[in-house]
C-alpha cells in the first residue's frame, strides 16, 4: 500500500524558485568557466542547489506519477552529461573522437560516465529514488539505494550532502520550524568545517563557500505568490542550453 503523502508548508511558489535557481546557476557556470577571477559569482550561485533540493522533494509531493518524475529526470542526466562535462572542463575538449566512436556506447560510457564528475541531474534523480522508497515504505529499496548513492559519492554533485538535503526536505516539508531549523543547522555544518573562503566581511574568519547556501533559505521558507509559472520543459531546456552557450563562447579561435 502506498504511503501517505505530505501537505507542504514551506514556499509553494516554484515557479518562482526554479527561476531564481536557473539564474543563480547560470552566474555560478559563468564564473566557473568564464569569470574565475570574481568569485562573488560562485557565491550567488550556491543559491541554487538548495532550491533545487527543496523543488524536487517538492516534485515528489506535487506529482501524480513519481516513476515518470524519476525517469524524466534520469534522461536528461543521460542526455547532458557529455556537454556538462566538457562545457564546464571537466573533460579535455575535442577527446573524444564522436565521428568515429558514435557507434560505440562502452567507448562513450568510459569517457563521459565513468569516474568523472556527474551532472546536477544524477544527484537529483539519486534523491528522488529515495524519497520514492520512503515515500512508499519500502525499505529495503531505501537501503539498495542508499548503498548506490554512498558508492557513488565522489562523483554525484555535492555527493551525500545533497542527498541528505534532498531527504531532509522532504521529510520536513509539513513541520516549517523544525525543517528550518535541521536544514540550517545542517547547512551551516557543511558549511563551516573547510576553510576556504573569507566570511565577508570578517576577513580572519575562512568558511567553506558553501555556507553562504544559507542565503537560499528565506526563499524556500518565507511563502510567497508571485503567480510566476516556469514550464517544465523550459526548466528542463534550459540546462542543457545554457551548457551549450558556455560550450561555444569559450571554444579557442582559430
Amino acid at each position: 500500500m502506498a504511503g501517505v503523502k505530505k501537505t507542504i508548508r514551506l514556499n509553494t511558489d516554484t515557479g518562482f524558485l526554479k527561476l531564481i535557481a536557473i539564474v543563480t546557476m547560470l552566474i555560478d557556470h559563468l564564473g566557473a568557466v568564464m569569470f574565475p577571477q570574481y568569485p562573488v559569482m560562485r557565491v550567488i550561485g550556491r543559491i541554487a542547489f538548495p532550491i533545487f533540493a527543496y523543488c524536487i522533494a517538492a516534485g515528489c509531493i506535487y506529482t501524480r506519477n513519481i516513476g515518470k518524475y524519476a525517469l524524466r529526470v534520469l534522461i536528461m542526466a543521460v542526455l547532458v552529461q557529455p556537454l556538462y562535462v566538457t562545457a564546464m572542463n571537466h573533460q579535455t575538449r575535442m577527446a573524444f573522437n564522436w565521428a568515429r566512436n558514435f557507434y560505440r556506447p562502452d567507448l562513450i560510457f568510459q569517457h563521459y560516465y565513468a569516474g568523472v564528475n556527474l551532472a546536477i541531474h544524477f544527484t537529483l534523480f539519486m534523491g528522488i529514488l529515495l524519497v520514492w522508497t520512503l515515500q512508499e515504505k519500502k525499505y529495503v529499496a531505501t537501503a539498495v539505494v542508499f548503498a548506490a548513492c554512498w558508492y557513488l559519492q565522489g562523483q554525484l554533485d555535492y555527493g551525500m550532502y545533497g542527498i541528505y538535503l534532498i531527504v531532509l526536505f522532504w521529510a520536513l516539508i509539513d513541520r516549517p520550524l523544525a525543517s528550518l531549523v535541521w536544514v540550517a543547522a545542517y547547512m551551516t555544518w557543511y558549511g563551516l568545517p573547510t576553510l576556504r573562503a573569507r566570511l565577508w566581511p570578517l576577513d580572519n574568519v575562512r568558511v567553506y563557500v558553501q555556507l553562504y547556501a544559507l542565503m537560499a533559505l528565506p526563499l524556500i521558507y518565507i511563502p510567497m505568490n508571485t503567480k510566476i509559472r516556469v514550464n517544465k520543459w523550459v526548466f528542463y531546456l534550459f540546462y542543457p542550453v545554457h551548457l551549450a552557450a558556455i560550450y561555444l563562447l569559450t571554444m579557442p579561435t582559430p
